[in-house]
């Protein structure tokens, strides 16, 4: 007689979610070794764009990813390049099903999840069909359309459809399903892991490829984010102008990157002899339409989300060791963040180190959820808490344990990853080393 054996579950019965690869590309390097290494003595991935003129812009900085060929291609390419590169470290580590190999598709026993910027079309490909119009001066939408319609830019058109990187990375990766494309703003990349989160607990799948990737760093992005008064203008000196959490911040500064996760099921990932570097415990959503681009200034919908993903994961707030913040450098985002923080935290607040990966990575936006949690599994690996470089003019205001400019050695086992996006997005998520008791 043969006896099956009890599944493994968290304390509300459901599948534990185990974490067996990662990967990730962001402006200090390719790689998890490269990124965690800079990251860990203080390095910056902020330097003056190359890639265009900016002589016409107010900011001039970004941290893009400029090591790869694709760097001046297009946003949706330069973005499906740089998931192709995660997803293939995070794969390899897992050692899940088979990568692509002698002009073959790989094989992924899972679902694909994929946080991807806004597609729409750039300003080169715009100029090229006011021209292909005919017309010299005041060309309408109509003309665009016209010349849109004439079957010559069908290219462009299958370019710059939303779900298209998702559908190329399926093909690529072999991935089961349909791929799921998803923009939740600046939360995006972690959406994508609560995604496959609730997939794998649900039982829809034994594992999940959760990538989040951004390469949009363009002229128009830029003047968009300008207008809104976001980014910072320290121009001068890029590797100090992103300043988390600092009373001198001004602005954020864009960035590119991608993050990957490998999430499993638990028991089959033991069953197969696959390494766990750790667990998705809980996550936690909230949004609250306060604003287009603005999140409620009471902090309401942060609140919840952090104390959402804390309640998922069947912990409470003095079980988080380490908060690793959105961190904008945004006068108004750092603010409210150290708020929720202290309204969750309590008194404890000024005693729970928390760092932000963007002062040096840049807000790599519909990627930074996914590169926030890759950084965030990598400290639980490596008991080291990034610094927040930059951090010379504390602002009286925020009283939080902000990590200052060097790293620190610390115990972690549980840490709070935060992604608040425009819109009052917002995505929270609880990584573990070891499962909840």
């Amino acid at each position: 007689m043969t006896t099956t054996a009890s599944p493994t579950l968290d304390r509300f019965g459901r599948p534990l979610v185990a974490i067996t690869g990662a990967g990730i590309v962001t402006s200090l390097g390719r790689g998890k070794a490269d990124n965690w290494a800079a990251l860990t003595e203080g390095r910056s991935g902020v330097h003056g764009i190359t890639r265009f003129d900016t002589s016409n812009l107010r900011t001039t900085i970004a941290a893009t990813v400029d090591f790869l060929p694709d760097a001046l291609s297009s946003a949706p390419v330069l973005s499906e390049r740089l998931a192709v590169l995660a997803a293939e470290e995070a794969i390899g580590q897992a050692g899940i099903g088979s990568l692509p190999a002698n002009g073959a598709a790989g094989v992924f026993p899972g679902a694909l999840f994929l946080a991807v910027p806004p597609v729409e079309m750039e300003w080169p490909q715009r100029i090229a069909l006011a021209r292909a119009s005919g017309r010299t001066e005041a060309v309408s939408y109509a003309d665009l359309l016209r010349a849109a319609a004439s079957g010559a830019f069908t290219e462009w058109h299958d370019l710059f459809l939303f779900g298209t990187v998702a559908d190329r990375l399926a093909d690529r990766f072999g991935v089961s399903g349909s791929p799921i494309s998803l923009s939740t703003a600046c939360s995006s990349g972690a959406t994508a892991i609560q995604l496959g989160v609730e997939a794998i607990r649900r039982g829809e799948t034994q594992a999940a490829l959760a990538i989040g990737t951004d390469g949009s760093v363009h002229v128009e992005a830029l003047v968009r984010f300008s207008l809104l008064s976001a980014l910072s203008t320290n121009n001068a000196e890029p590797e100090r102008a992103s300043r988390p959490f600092s009373k001198n911040r001004d602005g954020f500064v864009m960035g590119e990157g991608a993050g990957a996760l490998v999430l499993e099921n638990y028991d089959a990932a033991v069953a197969r002899g696959a390494a766990i570097l750790g667990f998705v415990a809980g996550c936690g959503e909230h949004g609250d339409g306060f604003h287009r681009t603005r999140t409620s200034p009471d902090g309401a919908p942060a609140i919840a989300a952090i104390r959402q993903a804390i309640d998922d994961a069947g912990l409470t707030p003095d079980d988080i060791d380490y908060v690793n913040a959105h961190g904008t450098s945004t006068p108004e985002n750092d603010k409210m963040e150290a708020m929720a923080c202290a309204a969750v935290f309590g008194e404890r607040v000024s005693q729970v180190p928390i760092s932000s990966n963007k002062s040096m990575v840049g807000h790599t936006l519909s990627a930074a959820g996914a590169v926030e949690a890759v950084f965030s599994l990598l400290t639980l690996l490596n008991g080291r808490l990034p610094p927040t470089i930059n951090y010379e003019v504390p602002d009286p205001a925020i009283a939080l344990d902000v990590v200052p400019n060097t790293a620190r050695d610390a115990a972690v086992t549980r840490v709070l990853s935060n992604s608040f996006g425009f819109g009052g997005q917002n995505t929270c998520l609880v990584l573990a080393s070891e499962p909840s008791a």
